[in-house]
């Protein structure tokens, strides 16, 4: 088995707590569904009973797992952000014959990632380190649990879409997991960069997966001005278009994570973790939900004050009192499950205790 350690000097972001890099919509969601306790360990557990090892049979059978001996080059990636962002266990990473350009990490008792060969053949060394630590990030940060759910609501979104205000609801939650998904890309976009510190080679992984591999074609700067001319809009129909092409997309568009993971970069956020300014693990259990969901709805309001969008220029107050509501809310809800929780431990209904 292989050590792990690093191919070369980097910072180790010892017992770094997935917080320090989430985006506030997707920390503020993680937060709270980690605080009803016992949720994630049983969703976590049916949803692995037979998908992921199904997955992971299929995978080992049709794909190409990188070893020291397959791919080594990429086992080094993996190997080295599994200890950049202290993963206690080295992922397993397979090579899929796609030339689709994709990636993605399966499962959640354990994870592995999948890489298809377009996007590893489309992507330089440094970029496909930034692309394997994006993935160790999605694996650290438990999103697997919650992508499965996901994906189970919109089968079932399909299977009664005949009945009108059924399929309404479903798909006004689908709507919401969606927007989760998206954040949780920026998230890891985040980790990528962390892993491989070197944000030049994050930003040009993400040029190539919206031009594709002619990089000496294409301009930072002005991908970052196309970012900021579509955060500008134009009239209240692009708003509304806007609205509607993110329907059913789980990924934000590859321009906006550029601009996105810039920003953040330019913010100072990047290389105060490197610097050690970052939540520990051990600090997880006292986060508070409501303060997540106030910094969640924050960052949706510092966004829109960024924008010069004429639909979202009539949302930005209504943030505001968006933050302070939901954050009462989900104190509210997170006290009375740890209450109920507490009885529980107590002694009180435990008629199942021998199970």
């Amino acid at each position: 088995m292989a050590t792990n350690t690093p191919d070369r000097t980097r910072v180790r972001l010892a017992d770094i707590s997935s917080r320090a890099y989430e985006h506030p919509a997707d920390r503020g969601a993680l937060v709270a569904l980690r605080s009803l306790k016992g949720f994630d360990e049983v969703f976590k557990r049916l949803s692995g009973l037979f998908n992921e090892r199904a997955l992971r049979l299929m995978f080992l059978a049709s794909s190409v797992r990188v070893s020291e001996q397959q791919f080594p080059d990429v086992h080094n990636y993996v190997r080295d952000a599994a200890y950049v962002l202290d993963l206690e266990e080295i992922p397993e990473l397979y090579v899929q014959q796609n030339p689709q350009p994709n990636a993605m990490a399966i499962g959640s008792q354990r994870p592995f990632i999948v890489m298809t060969t377009g996007l590893f053949d489309l992507l330089e060394a440094e970029e496909q380190r930034f692309v394997v630590g994006h993935e160790v990030g999605h694996i650290l940060s438990g999103h697997a649990v919650y992508r499965t759910m996901l994906l189970a609501l919109i089968q079932l979104a399909a299977r009664v879409a005949w009945i009108p205000l059924g399929y309404l609801g479903l798909r006004a939650i689908v709507a919401a997991l969606e927007e989760w998904y998206r954040k949780s890309e920026l998230s890891c976009d985040r980790a990528g960069a962390l892993a491989a510190q070197d944000p030049d080679a994050a930003k040009r992984a993400l040029m190539k997966m919206a031009g594709g591999s002619r990089l000496v074609e294409m301009n930072p700067d002005s991908m970052l001005e196309q970012a900021a001319e579509y955060e500008r809009g134009g009239d209240a129909r692009d708003s509304m278009l806007k609205i509607l092409n993110l329907i059913g997309h789980t990924h934000p568009f590859a321009v906006i994570r550029l601009a996105e993971l810039d920003r953040w970069v330019q913010d100072g956020s990047y290389q105060r973790i490197l610097d050690g300014d970052y939540p520990r693990r051990g600090t997880d259990r006292e986060a508070n939900v409501g303060e997540e969901a106030r910094r969640a709805a924050n960052s949706y309001k510092e966004s829109w004050e960024r924008s010069s969008d004429p639909l979202v220029g009539t949302l930005r107050d209504v943030a505001g009192s968006a933050a302070d509501a939901g954050g009462r809310l989900f104190d509210t809800v997170a006290d009375r499950w740890k209450s109920a929780g507490g009885r529980r431990d107590n002694g009180e209904n435990t008629s199942n205790s021998n199970d």
